[in-house]
């Protein structure tokens, strides 16, 4: 059984994931930490819980949500994984970073593995599936437990909204299709983690959001 522990890091309260079995090891979603005291909470809690992160990765490459990829390369040698088709979005993070107030960002390393539009993947005894959700930024991803009916949607689908696309790469009508196609067919009872904000359900947004 997965455990999923939440940090809500950096001026965009941005929600970061930890996720681990019961083998220990875990997996760390879109580290979103800005400062050191951020930096310190995370590590802090892998440490106190024996912890063996095995994967970083990010559902897409906007600046709130790879703030922490150089904190995690350089503390555990993990590079992020994610859909290729969010290269360009985290390469463009260094020139706009600082004009958005950010003049700290540590640049984050580059993947040596790209993850598919679909599939799966494992650390300890758990597996999460890929799911191709694009719209607010070109290739961004979902993490599906399937034995654990959760989702981890990065900024997909929230608690009574969507995501934003008026940033480069962003499209509404593509993103409708990604929830209506690859979102909400999922169970109704399926929990969602979404980049921000707090956690809701597949059938509450299908009866409530009202994008739909």
């Amino acid at each position: 059984m997965i455990s999923i522990k939440i940090f809500t890091f950096n001026a965009y309260s941005e929600n970061t994931y930890v996720l681990y079995d019961e083998t220990k090891a875990c997996v760390i979603i879109d580290p979103g930490m800005y400062d050191g005291s951020e930096q310190n909470e995370l590590a802090a809690f892998v440490k106190e819980n024996e912890l063996k992160p095995e994967l970083l990765l990010n559902t897409h490459c906007h600046l709130d949500h790879v703030f922490g990829n150089k904190f995690v390369f350089d503390t555990w040698g993990l590079k992020p994984q994610f859909h290729k088709g969010e290269l360009q979005i985290l390469q463009a993070v260094p020139g706009y970073a600082p004009q958005m107030g950010f003049g700290n960002y540590e640049l984050s390393p580059e993947p040596d593995t790209f993850l598919d539009e679909t599939g799966t993947v494992t650390f300890g005894n758990s597996s999460l599936d890929l799911i191709f959700a694009p719209g607010h930024s070109p290739a961004h991803l979902c993490f599906y437990s399937k034995a654990d009916n959760f989702l981890i949607g990065g900024d997909v689908l929230f608690y009574g909204s969507i995501g934003r696309t008026d940033l480069p790469g962003g499209n509404h009508d593509q993103l409708i299709n990604s929830i209506k196609t690859n979102i909400f067919p999922l169970p109704a009872d399926c929990k969602v983690y979404p980049g921000h904000g707090p956690s809701t359900t597949i059938g509450f947004e299908k009866e409530h959001n009202p994008f739909f």
